[in-house]
């Protein structure tokens, strides 16, 4: 079962839904237009690296193959909260 979301988890869990849920799984293991992200951060990417934040935020910020960047969309504060986020997957 999930435990509750702190405040950053929520914000980050929100910004993920209104950017990211429409390519990537985040419960389910199953590929969409982009890899599923159960798991993200108990095995390599997706790109073969190991699954820092720095990497992770990269991938955010510059984007990868078909995924665009969201360096212009969201500030700092939004991928951190994005991040803590995506620990919780």
């Amino acid at each position: 079962m999930q435990h509750p979301f702190t405040a950053q988890e929520e914000r980050g869990r929100q910004i993920y839904q209104a950017n990211c849920a429409v390519c990537h799984n985040a419960y389910k293991n199953e590929a969409l237009q982009g890899p599923a992200l159960i798991h993200l951060y108990k095995k390599d990417l997706p790109s073969g690296k190991p699954p820092t934040d720095q990497h992770v935020r990269d991938s955010i910020m510059l984007g990868r193959n078909m995924m665009p960047p969201f360096n212009l969309l969201l500030n700092d504060q939004q991928v951190n909260d994005l991040i803590a986020y995506l620990h919780t997957l």
